[in-house]
């Protein structure tokens, strides 16, 4: 089943997103990987990784991974930017829906 995928839960996500008009990068390749989404607005990057995991609590891995590859490092100084948000969000596999979700204001 789709919905038990990390990439379903990043294009339903991309699709809300997308329907407000801001600039958004699926896929945002950097030197470390990629992170899953990139959402720029108004001098703010966010920056998101998606994480499926199982049983109904989030485990932090998603910001864990932001952090330790430094997915935002690219938007950091970057024209335009003024502001970096690193959102990790954990979605459960049995429950599909977010579970646990961490921001940091980078």
């Amino acid at each position: 089943p789709i919905a038990q995928y990390e990439g379903y839960f990043a294009s339903v996500c991309y699709s809300h997103l997308a329907s407000l008009g801001v600039e958004i990068i699926a896929e945002d390749v950097s030197n470390e990987g990629q992170c899953d989404l990139t959402v720029k607005h108004a001098g703010t990057a966010w920056v998101f990784e998606f994480k499926v995991v199982d049983g109904d609590q989030g485990t932090g891995e998603a910001l864990r991974q932001l952090q330790a590859k430094d997915y935002a490092a690219k938007h950091r100084g970057a024209p335009g930017v003024e502001r970096v948000i690193e959102v990790g969000v954990e979605f459960s596999r049995s429950k599909r829906q977010i579970v646990g979700w961490d921001v940091r204001s980078a």
